[in-house]
């Protein structure tokens, strides 16, 4: 596994695509921060509205520290906006508090994927953190019960980050629908918002792809795809 160019081979890519989705969806969100709604309404605000709209008034709102940290966390009914997102009434604010808010939609109307993601998360927590431990093990004593194991357990990892990609996307369709029909921004302007959240799923499909070539990385360098190697 050290300094092994198929490793290098197989995650540059991923790394590439990575990278610059990350740059695309900071370039995006930065250029519609500086362009406010026709509303006025705050992200806050509009997160509020999109939920109200959709009969749904047990979710608590709530400012959190960090750059595009936003977040729905179904277990407490809580929608946590970043400090840029909050306050803002930019489109970029809006597109991504809808989004979170379409999240708490999700949970509100017993989403499959979004349930399926939840249930996932104890395991690919396990799954990422000690897979690599494990296959290092079964690497360097060249067991195949370890190899096997730390694969199953990176599996968990990789299947959560392709689960995330339908309810991501789901959320952002949500968002883009209810933001017009809520009367927080035209037509037009759900457009620019919406440019920010297919910027933002980029970066789960980037994830996705690292993940399973990842994956494949460690099925050849295993010997259960390509037959076995010994070097």
């Amino acid at each position: 596994m050290f300094f092994d160019p198929l490793y290098l081979l197989f995650m540059l890519p991923g790394l590439i695509l990575a990278g610059l989705a990350s740059l695309f969806t900071t370039s995006t969100f930065n250029k519609y921060s500086n362009i406010a709604s026709s509303s006025g309404m705050t992200g806050a605000e509009a997160a509020r509205r999109l939920l109200e709209t959709a009969g749904i008034y047990n979710v608590t709102i709530e400012r959190v520290d960090g750059m595009l940290t936003d977040h729905y966390d179904p277990t407490s009914h809580t929608l946590r906006l970043s400090d840029n997102v909050y306050g803002s009434e930019s489109l970029a604010a809006i597109g991504v508090a809808c989004h979170e808010a379409g999240h708490a939609i999700q949970h509100a109307t017993n989403y499959g994927p979004l349930a399926m993601r939840s249930a996932l998360v104890p395991a690919a927590n396990i799954g990422s953190n000690a897979s690599y431990f494990i296959l290092l093990l079964g690497f360097l004593f060249q067991s195949q019960m370890l190899m096997l194991l730390g694969i199953a357990l990176f599996s968990m990892a990789v299947l959560f980050t392709l689960v995330t990609l339908p309810v991501e996307y789901n959320a952002s369709s949500r968002a883009k629908e209810l933001m017009v029909s809520s009367g927080i921004v035209s037509r037009a302007e759900a457009a620019s918002a919406g440019t920010v959240l297919n910027a933002a799923f980029m970066t789960y499909v980037a994830s996705a792809v690292s993940a399973l070539l990842t994956l494949l990385y460690y099925l050849i360098r295993s010997g259960l795809l390509g037959g076995r190697r010994d070097d």
